[in-house]
């Protein structure tokens, strides 16, 4: 059997009773990073006094092997006790975990996913933007036209919208934001239920000068829901199969998708 099981983002508390029991009696965990896990485990071991199953096996399974790492498993493998945990957070959530569960669904492996902390959904709550529809971008592309278009539908799609980001891209995102969406409210959640934790409101400029450089830390970007579009009986191919000027086409969908006209015209520059 495989389980995945999500661990703490920050806060050691938050560790279940049912994650405990899981990780303890595990024969094999798979895990985003060895190092991070045994540590986790040992502080377990240290705080609440538990006993885990004597021998467990510790692999690595991170994003850049877990597609090889399937490829060459037997079902047989999960006859024992098999846990999945990413480094902090719930895995599939921007971290791997989706190939596995994919492989026991077409193999008949049973399997069983545990609920815990994850960074998206405290972030979102904690915004408290009461559109209650949202939709998670995870990481944008770190630069070059996929940023741009990623961005654009971030901000473009009428739902409140969440995005992670690294300290070294904050800055930038902020200023990208800035000019595209110089009014948007936007909220960034720091170093969740870490001790350095904070909340951010207002909007992309207001957050770059409360934040005075200092960009250091794991940061949540929740963007408020902009004007909502009505969706278009017309496409963007449509457009694009008409013998029109780029600007007029650019113009056109912009007018279906809510997208900033001149980044847009950039991009069928490109097409």
């Amino acid at each position: 059997m495989l389980s995945l099981v999500p661990t703490p983002i920050g806060n050691i508390g938050d560790t279940s009773l049912r994650t405990i029991e899981v990780l303890k009696n595990a024969a094999v965990l798979l895990c985003e990073d060895t190092r991070v896990t045994k540590k986790l485990i040992h502080i377990l071991k240290e705080r609440y006094h538990v006993s885990f199953k004597e021998n467990q096996e510790f692999i690595a399974l991170h994003s850049h092997n877990e597609k090889s790492f399937v490829e060459k498993i037997e079902v047989s493998f999960f006859e024992q006790n098999i846990v999945y945990v990413s480094d902090a957070g719930m895995p599939g959530v921007s971290d791997p975990g989706q190939i596995l569960v994919r492989y026991c669904i077409d193999n008949g492996v049973e399997y069983d996913v545990l609920p815990g902390a994850n960074a998206l959904l405290t972030a979102f709550v904690a915004s408290g933007f009461v559109q209650t529809q949202m939709l998670f971008f995870g990481f944008l592309d770190h630069k070059g036209d996929s940023r741009s278009k990623g961005l654009q539908k971030a901000l473009h799609n009428g739902f409140t919208t969440i995005l992670y980001e690294s300290p070294h891209r904050l800055e930038k995102l902020l200023e990208e934001i800035i000019k595209e969406e110089p009014k948007r409210e936007i909220f960034l959640a720091k170093e969740l239920t870490k001790k350095y934790q904070r909340y951010l409101h207002g909007t992309a400029e207001d957050i770059l000068n409360k934040l005075e450089g200092n960009f250091r830390g794991e940061w949540v970007v929740v963007l408020k829901s902009g004007d909502e579009h009505v969706p278009s009986a017309i496409s963007e191919n449509d457009i694009l199969s008409l013998d029109l000027p780029k600007k007029v086409q650019a113009k056109l969908i912009c007018k279906i998708t809510g997208e900033n006209t001149k980044v847009c015209y950039n991009r069928l520059l490109h097409i």
